[in-house]
């Protein structure tokens, strides 16, 4: 398994179903059923993607443009992919783009992306060949008089240039999904949050563990009354860790105990050895989370979570669907891509300010801890610097 954790994720984004997915019989009739014919959409929302850059380098192949938005048009150029990304070209004709793996959900019939902007212009044209009808957009400025929506993906970034590239959508009023880290600091992300709620834009953003199968049943089982109340979580990312990429992908578990137990962390403590780490995250009026990063498993699956509810039921679940991860990855991916489109429609922002705010707070508290021997840092600390 590769050292570098964003290289980990990179590779599974395009190799995943090029290994073959063998997707257990249930799972591909469910499904394929055939959708009745519905009247065309009174509206079809025009989406404005951006790519975000790595330190000011453009991310030719985003895969949080080319797979996470990708939901969001109607139309898909095989052959051209083929010709940017032929690793991963056989995951999108086995499942990604496949039209009997679409969960009911598939083809989206009101979403259309119409343009795309990085600030590298050379960067848009393979994007816009893949995906017919997509134009390169010269300006946000400009594309933000043309759209409907803003998809802002970035892969492995640090979120540096986050505000720049979603505050013109935020001021018109645009619904944003803006990706982690969204702010790359406490104060970038409240920077972003803050200026989202001054012009009453709702804005979105999440880990993709959100919208795991597993995840959205561990939330079933927790609303219901047959389990009671979760009272302990255990993420655990499976990519060998280093901090700079803990900043980035450890969000990713973070996100995972915020999804389950909700914000008010308290205090964070974390601690590493050698590729691996643990982080803490303590509560005034809960028992404490575990964040794993680096953990050793036997099967690869990126990431695992343990959930301990208070009637004796334990639940532990993996991005997979039966055994199978390129298709449990599929359904993550699309459950992102309608949370969003929901929000077009509702204007609804399906996670609290809050969360999205810990998050980042979280990760940077983790920090500081490492470098004083571990000890409990209150978020506090973190919020206020």
């Amino acid at each position: 398994m590769p050292a570098d954790p964003g290289v980990s994720r990179r590779h599974w984004f395009s190799t995943a179903g090029a290994a073959g997915a063998t997707l257990a019989s249930t799972a591909v009739a469910a499904a394929a059923v055939s959708a009745p014919q519905a009247a065309p959409p009174k509206k079809v929302f025009r989406i404005g993607v951006v790519s975000a850059a790595i330190h000011g380098k453009s991310q030719k192949l985003n895969g949080h443009t080319w797979h996470f938005a990708q939901y969001l048009h109607p139309e898909f150029n095989f052959d051209a992919f083929k010709k940017y990304n032929p690793n991963g070209h056989p995951s999108f004709v086995k499942v990604y783009r496949n039209p009997e793996y679409r969960f009911d959900l598939l083809p989206f019939p009101d979403t259309r992306i119409t343009h795309y902007y990085d600030a590298d212009p050379t960067s848009a044209g393979p994007f816009c060949e893949v995906f017919p009808g997509v134009q390169a957009a010269t300006s946000l400025e400009k594309m933000c008089e043309e759209v409907d929506g803003i998809w802002m993906g970035d892969a492995s970034g640090f979120g540096e240039d986050h505000f720049d590239l979603v505050a013109p959508g935020l001021a018109k009023g645009l619904p944003t999904f803006c990706d982690k880290p969204i702010g790359g600091t406490v104060a970038g992300t409240k920077k972003i949050l803050d200026f989202a709620r001054q012009h009453k834009t709702p804005i979105m953003s999440s880990s993709i563990f959100r919208y795991e199968w597993g995840m959205e049943n561990a939330l079933r089982m927790r609303d219901s009354d047959d389990y009671g109340a979760i009272e302990h979580v255990s993420a655990r990312l499976h990519s060998r860790y280093r901090l700079e990429g803990f900043m980035i992908y450890g969000q990713h578990p973070v996100w995972t105990v915020m999804t389950l137990m909700g914000a008010g962390v308290d205090a964070v403590s974390m601690y590493e050895y050698i590729d691996t780490s643990h982080t803490l995250m303590t509560y005034k009026d809960r028992y404490p989370c575990h964040v794993w990063y680096g953990q050793p498993y036997e099967r690869f699956e990126y990431n695992r979570t343990d959930v301990y509810f208070k009637k004796n039921k334990n639940y532990s679940f993996t991005p997979s669907i039966e055994g199978d991860f390129a298709y449990g990855h599929h359904y993550e991916m699309i459950r992102m891509a309608a949370t969003f489109r929901d929000m077009l429609h509702t204007r609804v922002e399906p996670v609290p300010h809050q969360e999205i705010l810990e998050v980042t707070a979280v990760v940077h508290a983790a920090a500081k801890s490492l470098g004083e021997k571990s000890r409990l840092v209150k978020l506090a600390e973190v919020m206020e610097g």
